[in-house]
């Protein structure tokens, strides 16, 4: 292949600030996949540099080297997926710039050559190959690690509970103790724990399958289901939950399971944080064609300089061990799959709020 040397990768190099500019504002008028700050602030111009390079080695040997640009878009990939970026962010970044490039290049009608635009489709196809390599390989090897941890610390959390529930039944069976003690709130406890871990883990797979049954949901259908589940658990820690709903008409699109699943597993993080005699607020508001949902406890305040950290899964805060310190993991999961944000908000002296930021229907 024999090129005009400095054309197209000159053009690049020439207009980066304004393909970067035109980039980012394709990328953050993207619904799915979701936007994340590191795309737009690492990633784009990481990309676009790459694909400069491959065109500057191609103009000057006339020929790709195909390895190399694997070589380092594999090596790009594998960063991004440590920066928490999806498979998909990748591909359509990658394809994002190639659209801007050549849009570009046509509106300021640079003399561009068919085999320029050749190459440069070629470099974005060994660029995207080598990026979803080594996001499989990243990912392959996150998940089998977890996957191996994840699965002990649920056994193990199951047996724990099955043993209090076993043992409880066994003392109210016998007649040692009556049904309305001490002994049958244990037992309530463990199987009503029992189940929302079974449904926690049950979202995680839907999640990790993509198996998403996606409908319009009322909002206050599901902050009702989360209300008749979650004030057992609160009474049961001296707690109060209130509930502050909004008007039926207010729907998102999501899974069901999933997304009862994320504000149930918020509400059961602000119940074990919460002391003793304290308010545990949920409730849900619309505006400017979102849905936020927030759920307010009184931890008295968080701990950790960086919030962030307590997304990431098996984090656990505080003295109190007992869960597999996944739900928080899963609600971010759950809410990139909605398009959606999980945030948090500090309440010094008191505690936080973690908000569920999604679009409206």
């Amino acid at each position: 292949m024999t090129m005009t040397p400095g054309t197209l990768q000159e053009f690049i190099a020439t207009h980066r600030d304004a393909i970067l500019a035109s980039a980012r504002a394709r990328v953050r008028t993207r619904t799915v996949p979701a936007v994340s700050e590191a795309e737009l602030t690492t990633a784009l111009p990481v990309f676009l540099d790459q694909l400069g390079d491959a065109l500057r080695t191609a103009a000057a040997s006339g020929a790709i080297d195909h390895t190399e640009i694997a070589a380092t878009a594999s090596d790009h990939g594998g960063q991004r997926f440590l920066q928490g970026l999806t498979v998909e962010q990748v591909v359509h970044d990658y394809g994002d710039l190639c659209q801007v490039i050549t849009g570009l290049a046509a509106e300021q009608e640079a003399a561009v050559s068919i085999d320029e635009f050749q190459t440069l489709n070629l470099c974005l196809d060994d660029a995207i190959a080598g990026a979803v390599t080594a996001f499989s390989r990243e990912r392959e090897s996150a998940i089998a690690s977890e996957g191996a941890e994840r699965l002990g610390v649920l056994a193990h959390e199951l047996r724990n509970l099955l043993g209090a529930a076993m043992i409880s039944f066994a003392s109210i069976k016998k007649g040692v103790v009556g049904p309305g003690g001490s002994t049958s709130a244990i037992h309530d406890r463990s199987l009503l724990r029992m189940h929302m871990l079974i449904e926690r883990s049950l979202a995680d797979v839907r999640l990790q399958a993509g198996l998403q049954n996606l409908e319009d949901i009322r909002v206050s259908e599901i902050l009702d289901e989360v209300e008749s589940g979650g004030s057992v658990l609160a009474r049961a820690r001296g707690l109060t939950f209130a509930v502050t709903t909004v008007d039926r008409g207010v729907r998102v699109h999501a899974d069901r399971q999933i997304l009862a699943a994320a504000i149930a597993n918020l509400s059961q993080n602000a119940f074990k944080f919460s002391r003793p005699g304290t308010t545990v607020h949920l409730r849900a508001k619309s505006a400017a064609n979102r849905v936020l949902i927030e759920v307010e406890d009184e931890c008295g305040g968080l701990a950790v300089d960086d919030p962030k950290t307590l997304l990431r899964p098996f984090v656990q805060q505080g003295t109190d061990r007992t869960g597999l310190g996944l739900g928080l993991s899963i609600c971010v999961k759950a809410v990139k799959a909605m398009s959606g944000e999980l945030r948090i908000r500090d309440l010094p002296g008191k505690g936080c709020v973690f908000t569920i930021d999604v679009p409206a229907v």
